[in-house]
């Protein structure tokens, strides 16, 4: 596989099969409670191509309103966030080796036409501390650059189970999803596949 920027740290198969399927039942639970929305650009109103949820103290939020930001209730319910699993909390301390907890776990779910554009990740307070990425679910092809939007980017498979680290010189780093591709490493439970082909799991500390 190409090399990766400085600071981007790619864990694969980070959990096995067995720990996938406990974390989308966890995951399921979570939409469960805190139901999946549509968030839009703030510009334009459109809406963007992948709904979405959060658990943990905070939860990311887009409207024409208000822009980009964090909530600590849902848009729709009103209602407190659920709790991010343990599992998660537990790969955070392992993987990113920061001090304090994340805040937030955006669980993003993705069709097979869905996509996200280059982005970076700026909405939140402390840039010190890292974001990671979990993947369950259908493979897609990820992309990273630099922090200029023009900078040369790199293209690889993230797969289920996988976990990626965005730290240090690559904390504000441009990334997005260019496809959901048609193969599966690890089916997702019926529950989970009811809502789409792959989820995204991403924490993030915010204050």
């Amino acid at each position: 596989m190409t090399d990766l920027p400085a600071g981007v740290q790619l864990h694969r198969g980070f959990f096995d099969a067995k720990d996938q399927l406990a974390l989308a039942r966890e995951i399921a639970a979570v939409i469960a409670a805190a139901p999946l929305y549509t968030s839009t650009m703030p510009k334009t109103g459109a809406p963007m191509s992948v709904r979405m949820t959060n658990c943990g103290e905070f939860g990311w939020y887009s409207d024409k309103s208000g822009g980009y930001r964090y909530e600590p209730r849902h848009p729709l319910t009103d209602e407190p966030w659920p709790p991010i699993p343990p599992a998660l909390l537990a790969a955070w301390t392992r993987l990113t080796k920061y001090a304090l907890p994340p805040q937030a776990c955006l669980v993003n779910v993705y069709d097979s036409e869905a996509r996200m554009g280059l982005h970076q990740d700026r909405d939140e307070k402390d840039f010190d501390a890292p974001i990671l990425s979990v993947s369950l679910g259908a493979d897609c092809r990820f992309r990273v650059g630099g922090r200029k939007r023009s900078d040369k980017t790199t293209a690889f498979v993230l797969s289920s189970g996988d976990a990626l680290v965005l730290g240090g010189e690559a904390r504000l780093c441009f990334h997005g999803v260019d496809k959901i591709l048609p193969t599966l490493a690890q089916p997702l439970p019926p529950e989970l596949l009811a809502q789409g082909a792959r989820i995204n799991l991403t924490l993030r500390r915010v204050t």
